[in-house]
């Protein structure tokens, strides 16, 4: 009998082998780039983290909260008016200047002494970059639930502490917030954030409607259970009824014994950015 049938069956063992190793590798190598592919998609296009809060942002904070006024006087008596004599037009311009003269005035007595809280047009939270399985994505987080009080005397800002629940303070995934509400912040242990001014903050001036003023503060950062001084710039701004104050505070995790958030496959660098902006209304 024939030995050959048997050999053909043993030379198509080797090569059935070499097959499924073949195909086992590609699989890999297509789950791989199926995992880059989606992680890429995410940083890129799903990810949602919002700008840096800056000037515009505080501008438009105070905006929302400010009431939408009828049309003006001006616009009204225009509308009115059907005369077009001489003496109407001469009482027209009088009537302006004097407006103009009593705004000028109100602008030289403008003042926001007294006691503020913080109203709900308020953000606070944090700002870190992360590498998330060799790309970059920044992981941005914010409250508006802020309660305190601002005391203001001048051009000081004479007391301010401020408070918020760090448990609210929420990304564009809900995954993250997990991590950092549990492992990072604890918040369990540590349940808040405050900060409470140690020197008064001086602006030099008050500032006109819709103008911003910038200056230093210093006082106290409480977060993790750990208490640091620190300073760092401030911006003012006030539409006459409220007043908004926008800043942002670097943070080494170190300092505040927050262990290194990395996890899995998401690795961070050991420090973030604090950053705010309170949006204050009179008691």
């Amino acid at each position: 009998m024939s030995d050959t049938p048997d050999a053909t069956i043993e030379d198509d063992e080797p090569k059935s082998w070499t097959r499924f190793i073949k195909w086992g590798v590609l699989g890999v190598v297509v789950l791989v780039a199926l995992g880059y592919g989606a992680i890429f998609i995410y940083a890129n296009v799903i990810n949602d983290s919002p700008d840096e809060l800056d000037a515009d942002d505080l501008s438009a904070a105070l905006e929302a909260t400010t009431p939408t006024t009828a049309s003006s006087a001006t616009d009204e008596a225009t509308d009115d008016t059907t005369a077009t004599t001489d003496t109407a037009a001469t009482l027209e311009s009088t009537a302006t200047t004097a407006a103009s003269s009593e705004s000028t005035d109100a602008s030289d007595e403008l003042s926001y002494d007294g006691e503020w809280a913080p109203t709900t047009e308020s953000e606070f939270g944090y700002r870190v970059d992360e590498v998330l399985a060799g790309v970059n994505v920044t992981a941005v987080g914010r409250s508006d639930e802020i309660t305190g009080t601002m005391t203001i005397d001048g051009t000081q800002v004479t007391a301010l502490a401020v408070e918020v629940e760090v448990a609210t303070i929420t990304s564009d995934d809900s995954r993250r917030d997990g991590q950092f509400a549990g492992r990072i912040m604890e918040t369990d242990q540590f349940p808040t954030a405050t900060f409470e001014l140690t020197e008064p903050i001086e602006f030099g001036t008050v500032p006109a409607i819709g103008e911003q003023v910038m200056t230093t503060a210093t006082g106290d950062l409480t977060l993790h259970g750990v208490t640091q001084t620190v300073t760092f710039d401030v911006t003012a701004e006030g539409n006459g009824d409220r007043i908004g104050v926008l800043g942002n505070i670097p943070i080494l995790f170190s300092d505040y014994d927050i262990d290194d958030p990395s996890f899995g496959v998401v690795s961070t660098e050991d420090n973030g950015l604090l950053e705010f902006v309170l949006v204050f209304e009179p008691i």
